[in-house]
């Protein structure tokens, strides 16, 4: 019996006893390769010397220290290396200890920050639908995960949401990708306009979209459309990087490779590689001085945010990434994983999507590859799928609802950093077994 309240607690879980590099070892000895990081969350894989060496140093020389009172040498040298490499115009870090913390901190800050600068009437948000952005009540509210949403609808602040830049699904045969970006930007536009241009707060998007859809990157140029129309409203642009944050696309901040600064940043999971719970808020110049020059206080806080121990540990993985050159490993790695996976299921007539940037690479299944029909939800494939893989040695974070919140079957992929080459043909060997083991599983009951 277990007095633990599990996620499931009709499911009995393995208990994990030891991290080796790139593999999780049971209770029994089984190896499980962490092809998923957990939740895109060990990017340097488990038990990582330097960073359980930062660990014991600080937690010896001072491991906790309130925040109204004191700051601490981690938080400020961790601030200063965030910075350092943050786009233009971001110049301050607001710790947390995880996503959803860092997602409530972003709209409170928003709402505050139009408070002081004479426009109260600016209190909605805009996300777009097949979002995540975290399980507190204000970051549940924003998301656009049909299936987290709906237990706690009464709950929910006010929120609106506009289509999702999701081009395998929703870009017109024909249309190009300009094309494409320009026609989701415009419907942010006509949003804006409907809720009132005065009252519109923030919007709010995961520069790559997580778990909801898998690993699904915007079309080029989308963002810098819609950076401009944010810009032309005067609504703050918030960027979710929670998950795919912190090198996971092979840039240290993902929006990088988009070419915009946003005026809110949330970063979590890879941030401290799971070695300690971590997340910040990194905020733009103009909110930061307005807070500053008006109350000179932010209305928020938790108790463990800046936890000094947290922070360095943060600090010593962020410094292993930089002098390992792991964003190179990153990007390279990425690129053989999904070549190996594109040419596995070439002709596979139930994998429809292979994408993703980086070591972040979402695997899309359909019942029939020309239509691009799901499976039926009954036949729950995506959970097969990690079923079958748990069976082999192998992780993977597997998601339902793709397309609307119902219907639809992905994996998420997200291995840490230090994957070697073996290591990558290792994983698309065990997933490509999974993948056929569950889908004759499912055949049963998938409809015809």
């Amino acid at each position: 019996m277990s007095y633990v309240f599990h996620r499931m607690p009709n499911k009995p879980l393995p208990i994990a006893v030891a991290g080796d590099g790139i593999e999780i070892v049971d209770s029994t000895g089984k190896r499980y390769i962490d092809a998923s990081g957990g939740a895109a969350v060990s990017c340097l894989g488990h038990s990582h010397r330097r960073v359980i060496d930062a660990i014991e140093k600080q937690a010896r020389q001072l491991a906790y220290a309130h925040t109204s009172f004191f700051t601490t040498e981690a938080a400020e040298a961790l601030a200063e290396r965030l910075v350092s490499k943050a786009p233009p115009g971001v110049g301050h870090v607001y710790f947390v200890s995880g996503g959803s913390e860092a997602i409530e901190a972003s709209l409170k800050l928003a709402r505050q920050y139009f408070v002081e600068v004479g426009q109260p009437a600016r209190k909605r948000f805009i996300a777009r639908r097949q979002s995540y952005h975290g399980n507190t009540l204000g970051a549940l509210a924003i998301g656009g995960n049909a299936w987290r949403r709906e237990p706690f609808l009464p709950l929910l602040i006010e929120a609106h949401h506009v289509s999702p830049c999701y081009a395998y699904r929703n870009q017109a045969s024909g249309e190009s990708e300009a094309a494409y970006a320009q026609r989701l930007a415009d419907e942010l536009e006509r949003t804006i306009l409907e809720l009132g241009p005065d009252t519109v707060a923030g919007f709010v998007a995961e520069t790559v979209v997580g778990a909801t859809a898998g690993a699904v990157p915007p079309v080029a140029g989308y963002f810098r459309k819609i950076r401009e129309v944010c810009d032309k409203y005067g609504v703050l642009l918030i960027l979710d990087e929670v998950m795919c944050g912190m090198g996971r696309t092979g840039y240290l901040y993902a929006c990088e490779e988009e070419g915009v600064s946003p005026d809110l940043m949330t970063i979590a999971k890879g941030l401290g590689a799971g070695y300690q719970p971590i997340g910040a808020m990194l905020v733009g110049d103009r909110v930061y001085d307005a807070i500053v020059r008006g109350s000179g206080f932010f209305q928020h806080g938790h108790t463990y945010m800046g936890h000094a121990t947290a922070c360095a540990a943060a600090l010593e993985v962020q410094r292993v990434i930089e002098e390992d050159d792991l964003l190179a490993n990153v990007k390279t790695r990425g690129e053989q994983l999904r070549a190996i996976l594109r040419e596995r299921f070439a002709q596979h007539p139930h994998v429809g999507d292979i994408r993703g940037r980086g070591l972040f690479v979402g695997v899309e299944f359909v019942l029939e590859r020309e239509s691009k029909a799901p499976f039926d939800p009954r036949c729950k494939l995506n959970a097969l799928i990690k079923q079958q893989a748990m069976a082999r040695g192998l992780m993977v974070y597997p998601m339902g609802g793709t397309i609307d919140g119902t219907r639809g079957d992905h994996v998420l992929l997200a291995p840490p950093f230090i994957c070697t080459a073996g290591d990558i043909e290792r994983i698309a060997e065990r997933l490509c077994d999974a993948v056929g083991a569950a889908l004759t599983e499912a055949g049963a009951v998938a409809p015809r």
